[in-house]
């Protein structure tokens, strides 16, 4: 028997180490990348537009708010409205729809966990890497805009790349957690549901942080998902480098979920398989 295959019983059997998780989710990569695939494209098979719907809904959503908000609010940003706003929306996308379908991915999956072993670490991973396809297409649509209505690029655009990194790793680290303790608390669902409802408000998504009140300010810096946004503006449109408290935030909320992730999955793996 391999040193895998010891891993993967071991942790099927009993509490796992962190080093033994990593290795059995290392081991499914594949797996993983084949489900988030399929995941992706099924989603749409039976739509008329297909994949399209991947950027569609954004969009839309982008060119209502960039309507109401320009016209009536009257916000200056360093880049086209609509462009910082469907960057924003982009992030948004990735964050809701990751979180939303991840944190109930274990019990929505429990058949299939049932019957066949795997981690169930994999399970919302999964969503993380399958929402990655439509959030290249967002991005591709937002380099699109940006070029098209004159605001260009620079080398800023290569801060994507951590910034990218930094919102999968959140977003994994969130519904690693979420989802084990959805198989306990069923009401997750909802409450991430309501959660979402407000939070896009608390979001720089189509505000900038400064032109919120300052006695709200300190409540939008505290959400996970303000300081990627900031540099995805930032990567897009460049201006003043002001995103590094928020991103030090973000990370902060990572690091915690993570460790919160590896502690339930390392240690209560069984008395999940026993909830299902």
């Amino acid at each position: 028997m391999s040193a895998t295959e010891t891993d993967v019983l071991r942790l099927s059997n009993s509490s796992a180490s962190p080093r033994q998780l990593f290795a059995s989710v290392w081991e499914c990569r594949e797996l993983i990348t084949t489900l988030a695939r399929k995941e992706f494209f099924v989603r749409y098979r039976r739509s008329s537009l297909g994949v399209l719907w991947a950027a569609g809904l954004p969009l839309i959503q982008a060119t209502v708010l960039s309507i109401v908000f320009s016209r009536v609010v009257r916000i200056h940003t360093s880049t086209s409205y609509p462009v910082f706003v469907f960057t924003g929306m982009a992030v948004w996308t990735y964050f809701t729809s990751t979180i939303t379908a991840g944190s109930t991915s274990i019990v929505d999956n429990s058949g299939l966990t049932n019957k066949i072993y795997f981690p169930r670490a994999v399970l919302p991973l999964v969503q993380a890497r399958a929402n990655l396809y439509g959030l290249a297409i967002n991005i591709l649509i937002v380099f699109a805009l940006a070029i098209g209505f004159g605001d260009g690029l620079d080398a800023h655009i290569l801060i994507l790349i951590p910034a990218t990194l930094l919102l999968v790793l959140l977003c994994s680290a969130a519904v690693l957690t979420l989802s084990a303790l959805h198989v306990y608390f069923r009401d997750i669902r909802y409450v991430v549901q309501a959660l979402f409802t407000g939070l896009l408000y608390l979001t720089p998504v189509f505000l900038p942080l400064q032109r919120y009140p300052s006695a709200l300010r300190h409540v939008v810096l505290a959400n996970p998902a303000t300081g990627i946004v900031q540099l995805f503006h930032y990567a897009i449109a460049g201006g003043a480098a002001d995103w590094g408290h928020a991103v030090l935030i973000s990370g902060a909320w990572t690091v915690a979920l993570a460790i919160a992730a590896v502690y339930v999955h390392c240690s209560r793996d069984r008395v999940l398989a026993d909830l299902l």
